[in-house]
């Protein structure tokens, strides 16, 4: 499934940094937090920039900041692989971009 933003712009570091502590927050404190709980589409695109690379993960990467979709199977899988080398900061950035799949997948299947 393609999913895409709805951004054309990109988050800067501080906001991605930001938004993400505000959304793990938020989760952490609900039992079960919705899936429609995710950051914006522009820290999406601000954390897939800061991840883009030569490698083939990076290169997923750099196609959804570029073009703003991608298929979802492959950018969770990129977010993984990019996790086992990330810094915790890196880590959680990472698993909130896979959140915010999973939430755009949700608006689809509903």
């Amino acid at each position: 499934m393609i999913v895409s933003s709805k951004s054309t712009l990109h988050a800067g570091d501080l906001v991605v940094a930001a938004e993400v502590s505000d959304v793990l927050e938020r989760r952490g404190a609900l039992e079960d937090p919705p899936v429609s709980l995710a950051v914006s589409d522009a820290v999406a695109l601000g954390i897939a920039g800061i991840f883009r690379s030569d490698s083939d993960s990076g290169r997923v990467m750099q196609r959804f900041y570029r073009s703003g979709s991608v298929d979802s199977d492959e950018l969770i899988e990129a977010a993984q692989v990019e996790q086992v080398f990330a810094s915790p900061e890196g880590h959680a950035s990472l698993y909130c971009l896979i959140g915010w799949v999973r939430s755009r997948m949700f608006e689809v299947a509903r």
